[in-house]
């Protein structure tokens, strides 16, 4: 396969942009906006520039090119620490309890209570895979390899990490969830805010949103069956974020309802997995299937490939990948199984 993910740069602008047209909406990473994208990119470049050690306020944009025709295919994000640039809001769905004497009778009421709770913690997102590339695990690729480029920068992360999953989206674009909660108070449709937060923050949404917990059961059903559930598409990514450790712990997206997944970022499967080999041969025919890469920061470079961990320490892995890669004999490698 001659697909690798590599570091994005300013000139991955013009395919990012024409993805992001085929989103749909409900992509606050990705929007449909090319000076959000270009400044988007910059960042990523000032990000991928910076060599020193811990955690600051980043973002890294990694895209996935057919190394045989150059075409950029897919992307995905990872923002090292979020809520400095303004607040990370979340609802977090808690439940009041509280009890009768006289009646004899204990109620129970589940609410929507707005949070900052994530701020602070690292995110994986923005993942978009082009519609006629939806086929050989492509997906799988752009997904895990990220956790490769967290664990090889290990020390650029914090300690939590989130993936937000995009939440149910109707035929006309709209969200059940928006019309029912936030919506009522912004005046706004649901494309309208998802594509001012994409470009310009969040900020209005602690300047509008009401302060106050939102009973559930007082919801519209749409509203209230929408929360914490993932967009059909979104669904095998939410097995995937399962299979590597997060969890649902009761934070929903604050536009949508769609399920907010948390892990500690060192637990996470494949950061956890991952060790950096070097390599002793690159011409292996028959191996165990996983996810190799190598670089650092902006010559990061993953792809799918073959390997055989030695007794000594070294790897051999095969020659599709080694060329794909760029690598040969001698060169280190991180590598998690398929």
């Amino acid at each position: 396969m001659t697909f690798r993910l590599r570091a994005a740069h300013p000139d991955d602008l013009e395919p990012l942009y024409e993805m992001a047209k085929l989103t749909g909406g409900g992509f606050t990473n990705l929007p449909a906006d090319r000076n959000s994208l270009a400044a988007k990119l910059e960042r990523a470049e000032d990000a991928f520039r910076r060599d020193e050690e811990g955690v600051a306020d980043e973002q890294f944009v990694l895209v996935l090119e057919n190394t045989a025709t150059g075409e950029v295919r897919g992307t995905c994000q990872v923002m090292t620490q979020v809520g400095q640039r303004w607040p990370f809001y979340s609802y977090r769905i808690t439940t009041l309890t509280q009890q009768s004497q006289e009646l004899q009778r204990t109620v129970r009421a589940d609410l929507l209570s707005l949070v900052t709770d994530l701020e602070g913690s690292s995110e994986v997102g923005g993942l978009f895979l082009h519609p006629s590339e939806r086929a050989g695990g492509l997906g799988l690729l752009l997904a895990r390899s990220r956790y490769l480029f967290i664990a090889m920068h290990r020390s650029r992360f914090a300690d939590r990490i989130l993936a937000e999953l995009r939440g149910i989206i109707d035929e006309r674009g709209g969200s059940p969830f928006w019309d029912g909660v936030a919506g009522r108070f912004f005046g706004m449709t649901f494309q309208e805010a998802d594509y001012f937060n994409a470009i310009n923050g969040n900020q209005f949404i602690a300047d509008l949103m009401p302060k106050h917990p939102v009973y559930i059961a007082m919801l519209e059903e749409s509203a209230r069956t929408a929360i914490g559930m993932p967009h059909p598409t979104g669904r095998a990514a939410m097995r995937m974020l399962e299979e590597e450790g997060f969890r649902h712990d009761g934070y929903v997206d604050i536009f949508d309802g769609g399920p907010t997944m948390t892990a500690r970022t060192s637990d996470v499967k494949s950061v956890r997995e991952a060790r950096p080999t070097r390599i002793s041969h690159a011409n292996l025919d028959i191996g165990e299937r996983a996810i190799i890469a190598t670089g650092a920061l902006g010559t990061f470079r993953a792809a799918f490939g073959m390997r055989d961990i030695q007794p000594d320490g070294t790897v051999e892995i095969d020659r599709i990948s080694a060329g794909v890669l760029e690598v040969g004999e001698g060169d280190m490698v991180w590598s998690v199984p398929r």
